[in-house]
């Protein structure tokens, strides 16, 4: 769990905090229990989910955390890309014009599915969603956003998951 965070621009603060309501490192599901998923709802804005709704907000957790962690350079699988993008076509989105003639896909109501398709759109639209990463630590997977001028940053903090990452790697140099 990143220590050196900084809020992602935008509606990509809901993925992110989507991704992050499970801390693999505590083995913690913030979607488990019903104070979890208020807390969640309170946070982001979404309407609080049902327990029949779980299983499908996990389901999308799982899948916006592979494409985050592609990002960062392990590509998605076939079978996750494509049960992102079914997720996703079911999302129910409609096209605002501004007062300026601007355009942007904004949810139809305030569901878990279509706040995440609207938030998606618009940041792989202004060019933040590629820096919206999971850190590759094993016993981390945290969602962070890459706020480094080149956008090559790869761990959620490089005091505590990329220093470890740095001992695994020296002690196996030395044998």
């Amino acid at each position: 769990m990143s220590s050196d965070r900084i809020r992602p621009p935008g509606d990509l603060a809901l993925i992110e905090s989507l991704i992050n309501t499970l801390d693999v490192e505590r083995g913690a599901d913030g979607l488990a229990a019903p104070e979890g998923r208020a807390a969640f709802a309170r946070a982001t804005g979404v309407a609080e989910l049902s327990e029949d709704e779980v299983p499908a907000a996990v389901r999308l957790r799982e899948l916006l955390r592979a494409a985050c962690a592609a990002h960062a350079g392990t590509p998605m699988a076939e079978a996750e890309t494509s049960a992102l993008n079914a997720l996703l076509a079911g999302a129910p989105l409609r096209v605002r014009v501004g007062a300026d003639g601007g355009a942007e896909l904004v949810p139809s109501g305030d569901s878990l599915l279509a706040r995440v398709a609207a938030a998606l759109a618009a940041a792989r639209a202004d060019g933040t969603w590629e820096r919206l990463k999971v850190c590759p630590a094993d016993d981390c997977r945290w969602a962070f956003y890459d706020h480094s001028p080149a956008g090559r940053r790869r761990w959620c903090s490089m005091q505590v998951c990329g220093a470890r990452a740095k001992m695994r790697a020296y002690r196996a140099r030395r044998g």
